[in-house]
């Protein structure tokens, strides 16, 4: 199924939000998600990420670890108190075994590392939906 059109049929697509702090990332992200029939938010920051989230919650974060101000994992640990049912996808240029570790530890669906793989991140999200 080419670029994992899973939500095609959906009356409504799935919301995704996006949370990196480089512009391009975030937009090529946004693009990919939009071509493969989902809805996404993207933000440059786990402060506007964690803002919007009182007001509305996304079917799945897609979650950059490394940003200035509130890091990935402490983002994704709030998201995980305020609205525990939310999945997260964790995605990072700078890959250890320790960051791998807590962010799978601390409840991400997966985790992949930069640059991701289109396919790859479609189904990491598709995955961590049906979960």
């Amino acid at each position: 199924m080419s670029r994992l059109r899973y939500y095609q049929v959906a009356k409504k697509p799935p919301l995704i939000a996006v949370v990196d702090d480089d512009p391009f990332v975030r937009k090529a992200l946004e693009r990919l998600l939009r071509a493969a029939g989902l809805s996404v938010e993207a933000f440059a920051s786990g402060v506007e990420l964690l803002a919007s989230a009182d007001h509305h919650e996304p079917d799945c974060v897609v979650l950059d670890l490394h940003m200035p101000d509130v890091s990935g994992f402490e983002v994704q640990s709030r998201l995980a108190r305020a609205h525990s049912g939310v999945p997260v996808v964790v995605i990072t240029g700078h890959d250890t075994p320790e960051s791998r570790t807590r962010a799978l530890g601390g409840g991400a669906k997966s985790y992949l590392t930069k640059p991701v793989d289109d396919e790859a991140l479609l189904k990491a999200i598709h995955t961590a939906m049906v979960r």
